[in-house]
């Protein structure tokens, strides 16, 4: 029986540099793999085109259009002096007023 798959025409090099990618996210590849593989991608056209396609993507997803987040920090200057001093002084006559309340009412 004949399959009805299309034949993938392949080179040296591209089969080689797919057992040597996957060698690398296995985290079993050595020096000498890794060299390989950088040889590899510098000297192959087509395997070099193909891995900045898809750092490109990875980078830049086409995934519909996404709604980015805005997020607005409001940065608080410390208050100066004569502010810390407004404030003292209204939580001064807060307390005053809240003790009056408290011996009016008790």
């Amino acid at each position: 029986m004949r399959n009805n798959r299309p034949l993938i025409r392949r080179t040296f090099r591209q089969e080689r540099f797919d057992i040597l990618i996957k060698k690398q996210r296995n985290g079993n590849a050595t020096f000498n793999d890794l060299t390989e593989l950088d040889d590899i991608v510098n000297r192959d056209p087509e395997i070099r085109e193909s891995i900045l396609e898809e750092m490109h993507e990875h980078e830049h997803p086409t995934e519909g259009p996404k709604q980015e987040e805005i997020v607005i920090v409001e940065t608080t200057k410390p208050p100066g002096l004569l502010q810390q001093l407004k404030l003292f002084i209204n939580r001064l006559f807060m307390v005053e007023a809240n003790g009056l309340k408290a011996v009016l009412l008790g």
